[in-house]
């Protein structure tokens, strides 16, 4: 169900409904390097140009949804290939606490329905419970709270999340299943374990 709309926007369009199901993924800062990212950025907007010029050529609705699914794919692609920049969540205690922070969550502020944790970012799977708060604050507290311990065990300062996250709503139950078997075989795409099984960072609340 979905009662209210929240837009902001920082470099990725972003429509943010109270009480929907999200598909997010956070990522480290400086987890990839700026040529990387603009060049992402520039295969976006070139891709929906396309889009738009094939769609309206054939006299279709213009959707931004499968250049976005696109967009995400390479972005996520490039994460796993670039996993030994600032890849602070290989850190056992580092990953502990993160995943300990996003379950402590569940039942409070949202439905925690999968998520896992990769060397230099994380796939969460949630439905918000509370029609108060929006994603951007549950986020923003996860990534404040995770940022400040992490540092502290790190004996660093500075950033530690990148600021932008992608989110997605979640359409329908088949896309839903199409998400939970994306995140819990990330580890097994990026050549970390061979079973999703393995892997100690992964929670799916379906058998899997």
């Amino acid at each position: 169900m979905v009662d209210g709309k929240v837009f902001y926007q920082r470099h990725l369009p972003h429509i943010q409904p109270h009480t929907a199901t999200f598909f997010i993924t956070f990522r480290l800062i400086n987890s990839l390097s700026k040529s990387i990212v603009d060049q992402l950025k520039e295969e976006y907007v070139q891709e929906q140009k396309l889009l738009t010029q094939q769609l309206a050529s054939e006299g279709k609705i213009v959707t931004k949804y499968d250049v976005q699914k696109k967009y995400f794919v390479r972005f996520d692609e490039f994460l796993d290939k670039n996993s030994q920049n600032n890849a602070w969540l290989k850190d056992e205690r580092i990953a502990d606490l993160v995943s300990d922070a996003i379950r402590y969550r569940d039942g409070i502020v949202y439905e925690l329905i999968c998520f896992t944790i990769m060397p230099n970012h994380v796939h969460m799977l949630i439905s918000l419970l509370d029609s108060s708060k929006t994603l951007m604050q549950v986020l923003h507290s996860l990534k404040r709270f995770t940022a400040r311990e992490a540092n502290r065990i790190l004996h660093r300062t500075g950033a530690f999340w990148q600021n932008e996250s992608y989110d997605h709503i979640v359409r329908n139950g088949a896309e839903l299943e199409r998400i939970v078997y994306y995140i819990i075989n990330n580890p097994v795409k990026a050549g970390l374990i061979d079973i999703p099984q393995k892997w100690k960072w992964t929670y799916c609340k379906y058998p899997i």
